[in-house]
């Protein structure tokens, strides 16, 4: 097995950088994206036999790959682009009109924000986000906070599981069993969570669940999954209508023949998804992951000495390998994101929520200590320039 320090070796990224924004948009090892550019050049070689022969097998077996890893039917599950498409899923199919409520919070990512409220103007019902209080206490206040925005009219309670603004781990899995209870479907939006926390689908029990590959699970771009409960598969409709909604056909059911196959594309992403699940289980990504969280903690808190800013989290455990870091108050963030890259080559992302401006930091295999103390010594240099 690998060392931590010769994990790093097997990234493609460029060393000279500091990359600590994993959460943005992933990084693929060494042998996973060689197992992706072999089914490229595979497809290459003889598409005929790619497409007609060799490509439903290899996506089934694809599916099923995750289905293990995810604690899932694999047949329960469609391979999607990214977690914002397998949102688009669900919110197409689902028949929501003037009078029904869809609950949110205030800390979801922007795109499907975008599409709930998309469909909320077309369609006429009200999309509704719960304020989650910062600093979090527990799981039962965050619970708390959104449950006493329910109502009768809600229909639909969508959620990340790890917000992207906060990178605050929400209590998933008791909105799901409270909301079962109550006769409201759940969305969840779990685009960080595969790679980064244990995923087990049969103990969460979410109606919809949408989760990319290509971030913590170190899968190529492109590749990440639409769960869908069985009791809801009749529900939904294509996007785009191709080769099997009319043809007798079948993969076994309409939901698969509705995505499995959208005619000629490049499905390398999905096909090297079980490549990342055998690279992280050979590496032991538990104990990858325990240490990437040690270093986060870390940093977390020496950002907050230096800033003399609180934490938004109850503890540690709040967070896995990405947390934010608040900061004072600047004056214009895109300036210093900007010189944390040009001066100090740190590629890290600031957000900002509800007025308070952080830092938000991901921990992956291959980042180490010098990694946080080049963020670290940038910011004691560039944060006397930006305060407001």
């Amino acid at each position: 097995m690998l060392t931590r320090e010769n994990l790093k070796t097997q990234f493609l990224l460029n060393p000279d950088i500091h990359f600590l924004n994993h959460g943005s948009f992933g990084a693929s090892p060494k042998p996973v994206f060689d197992t992706y550019q072999a089914w490229q050049r595979r497809l290459e070689f003889q598409p005929v036999t790619y497409f007609q022969s060799d490509l439903s097998n290899a996506l089934r077996e694809a599916r099923h790959a995750l289905g293990t890893f995810l604690h899932a039917n694999g047949d329960d599950l469609i391979f999607v682009p990214n977690a914002t498409f397998g949102v688009n899923v669900v919110v197409n199919s689902l028949k929501l009109s003037a009078g029904d409520e869809v609950l949110s919070t205030d800390q979801e990512y922007g795109a499907c924000d975008n599409n709930w409220r998309y469909a909320a103007n077309k369609h006429g019902f009200t999309y509704k986000k719960a304020p989650v209080t910062l600093p979090a206490t527990n799981d039962e206040q965050i619970l708390a906070d959104i449950w006493q925005h329910v109502t009768d009219q809600t229909r639909v309670i969508f959620v990340s599981h790890i917000t992207s603004v906060t990178a605050l781990t929400l209590p998933v899995k008791a909105l799901c069993a409270r909301a079962r209870e109550a006769g409201i479907l759940t969305v969840i939006d779990g685009a960080h969570v595969p790679g980064q926390l244990p995923l087990d689908l049969q103990d969460i029990q979410p109606d919809f669940y949408t989760g990319n590959c290509h971030k913590w699970l170190c899968s190529p771009k492109g590749s990440a999954f639409l769960f869908v409960d069985k009791r809801h598969q009749g529900m939904i409709e294509p996007l785009i209508v191709g080769w099997r909604r009319l043809q007798d056909e079948s993969l076994g059911s309409q939901f698969l023949d509705d995505y499995e196959y959208l005619g000629t594309k490049d499905y390398a992403a999905y096909l090297s998804v079980p490549a990342a699940i055998t690279f992280q289980e050979t590496h032991d990504w538990a104990g990858v992951q325990a240490d990437c969280h040690a270093l986060l903690a870390d940093t977390v808190n020496r950002v907050h000495a230096l800033t003399g800013q609180t934490s938004i989290y109850p503890d540690d455990s709040a967070y896995a390998q990405m947390a934010v870091a608040s900061l004072p108050d600047i004056t214009d963030p895109a300036v210093l994101k900007k010189r944390l890259y040009q001066d100090f080559k740190v590629e890290i992302p600031l957000t900002q929520h509800a007025g308070r401006q952080y830092v938000r930091i991901s921990i992956q295999a291959y980042n180490n200590k010098a990694d946080t103390d080049a963020l670290l010594n940038a910011l004691e240099s560039l944060l006397p320039d930006v305060i407001a």
